[in-house]
């Protein structure tokens, strides 16, 4: 068995008692068009395969299945804090935050801006889910507002946009331009035009310039690109292009080891 190896950022692995990664396709047991990591609960992969590979991940942390905890997510502005597994139904939200030790927070993706926020001095992680909507509906501010009754720190927290569609695989058409324009005239920055009248968005660099908005000086996305690297990530786009029928999840995770 090759367990699962995620991408890791140098700034976050550099903080003591933090433990992250985004973990893309390799190192599960799904098959065909999930194979093999799948860490989606709500695709339509089977379930067993899901569990196995969502216990690999939690192994990784040196964690129990049950300490890896994600969220009902909604393409909201909304998160939550945990506390503690899971013993009903999943929040409706988009980001998680924490400050127990050994809980695993994460957030499924498949192009959307997978985010790991941490701040060692108050003990607080989050991850946060931001595809356009939540990125426009402000998802990034609320995590880093709750994160901060939690007692962190903007300025304190490291935060870092893991794999993402980048912009030149992320075609959009006027409507979509138009929506970030009416939020702020500045948002034409994000955009570089394309054929006819579509442009190419680049949500790294929103999610990025949302942090900084809410104070958090130490962010950056990293440069893969979801869409462009079939055999690491799956991809949502990618695979509706390919006329195939779903879609696995990557897994974007952060512990607060204590």
């Amino acid at each position: 068995m090759t367990p699962p190896v995620p991408l890791t950022a140098p700034t976050l692995t550099a903080l003591q008692g933090v433990k992250h990664g985004w973990f893309g396709r390799e190192g599960g047991v799904s098959t065909g068009i999930y194979a093999s990591l799948n860490a989606g609960p709500g695709s339509n992969d089977d379930p067993a395969h899901v569990a196995e590979n969502r216990r690999r991940i939690a192994a990784h942390f040196s964690r129990l299945p049950e300490h890896l905890l994600s969220a009902h997510q909604v393409h909201s502005g909304l998160a939550a804090l945990v506390d503690s597994p899971w013993t009903g139904e999943r929040p409706k939200v988009d980001a998680l935050v924490s400050k127990t030790p050994g809980l695993v927070v994460s957030v499924l993706t498949a192009d959307c801006g997978p985010i790991l926020l941490a701040d060692p001095t108050a003990g607080v992680v989050a991850a946060a889910h931001a595809g356009w909507k939540g990125a426009i509906g402000g998802v990034l501010q609320a995590t880093v507002a709750l994160m901060q009754q939690c007692g962190a720190t903007p300025a304190r927290i490291v935060a870092v946009v893991g794999p993402t569609i980048q912009a030149q695989s992320y075609e959009v058409g006027p409507e979509f331009v138009d929506q970030f324009i009416a939020k702020s005239p500045e948002n034409t920055r994000f955009f570089t035009e394309g054929r006819g009248d579509r442009h190419h968005f680049d949500l790294p660099a929103f999610c990025v310039t949302q942090l900084q908005q809410a104070g958090v000086n130490a962010s950056f996305a990293l440069p893969d690109d979801t869409y462009a690297h079939p055999l690491r990530w799956h991809s949502h786009r990618r695979n509706v292009h390919e006329s195939l029928s779903d879609y696995g999840r990557n897994c974007a995770a952060i512990m607060w080891a204590g």
